[in-house]
């Protein structure tokens, strides 16, 4: 009767411990059993436990990182492949002045400026964390600095005739400032490599890919003494959508960016195609 009461005891004790565990136990991956805040992990025919927060340990193993506000900061430029000497609707010659040329079309390098706000950055592991897919949701912002007095105009009236259709001419008066700026909403796509798993800051890391961005935004910005500042908004046949090649390369803590896009930024008469380089501040 003493064994059949112990064997009893025994029995309840089990089944109580075995409904405490299935209260606490959470399944993480198929190989993986976590007990409270112990995790067992299982490779092969080898296991470890640890120790930590549920939140934590989760994101320990998780194939997707996400860095939010990710911030570039560099230059914008373009590789002018124009024919000027070919008939051009959209450059329009003021009567006594010299036609439009290649050189009215370069820009002050150190004040085009080229910013990025990228709103978010995720990574998602492909192989062993050292190979990721990339991908984001960002705007472009792009600055043309011009040299040169030319403007833009959706539509206008230089003596020859109302012009119903964007068009570009050198302008009469000089100006202190004078850009072009073009903004787009962009999703890079790309394939990163990293020597070092955790993509910290003491590993080297590339990544290379294409982008795909809208024009939402165009405009003429001036300052001149005769007009002061000006902030002409319009629609100058800039390509709605721009393709670009990206790439991106992380030396420990130094990372940087560029793009190049095989395609004219503009719908017709100009044939310029954008890129830019810089430096990025981003986690990873």
């Amino acid at each position: 009767m003493k064994q059949l009461n112990l064997m009893l005891v025994m029995a309840v004790l089990c089944l109580t411990a075995a409904a405490q565990t299935d209260s606490t136990k959470k399944e993480v991956k198929r190989d993986t059993l976590q007990i409270g805040n112990i995790l067992i992990i299982k490779k092969g025919k080898d296991s470890s436990l640890v120790m930590g927060r549920n939140e934590d340990l989760r994101k320990k193993n998780s194939k997707i990182s996400t860095n939010y506000f990710v911030f570039d900061f560099g230059f914008s430029n373009y590789n002018d492949e124009t024919n000027y000497g070919a008939a051009n609707d959209y450059l329009v010659n003021r009567a006594g002045t010299p036609a439009l040329g290649k050189s009215d079309f370069n820009l002050r390098t150190g004040k085009s400026i080229n910013v990025n706000i990228w709103f978010f950055m995720q990574r998602l592991d492909i192989v062993k964390k050292n190979v990721s897919l990339k991908y984001g949701l960002g705007l472009e912002l792009n600055n043309y600095r011009y040299k040169s007095d030319i403007s833009y105009l959706e539509k206008g009236n230089l003596g020859a005739g109302l012009i119903n259709q964007p068009f570009i001419f050198r302008d009469s008066i000089s100006f202190s400032k004078n850009k072009l700026a073009a903004d787009y909403l962009t999703v890079p796509l790309m394939i990163s490599f990293a020597s070092n798993k955790a993509y910290d800051k003491k590993g080297i890391s590339a990544s290379v890919g294409v982008s795909a961005g809208y024009l939402y935004s165009q405009r003429n910005k001036q300052i001149s003494d005769e007009r002061g500042k000006e902030r002409n908004k319009g629609d100058y046949d800039l390509n709605k959508f721009k393709l670009s090649y990206v790439a991106e390369l992380g030396i420990g803590p130094v990372r940087l960016y560029g793009s190049y896009s095989p395609n004219s930024m503009y719908d017709r008469g100009l044939e310029m195609k954008p890129y830019t380089v810089g430096l990025r501040f981003s986690n990873w």
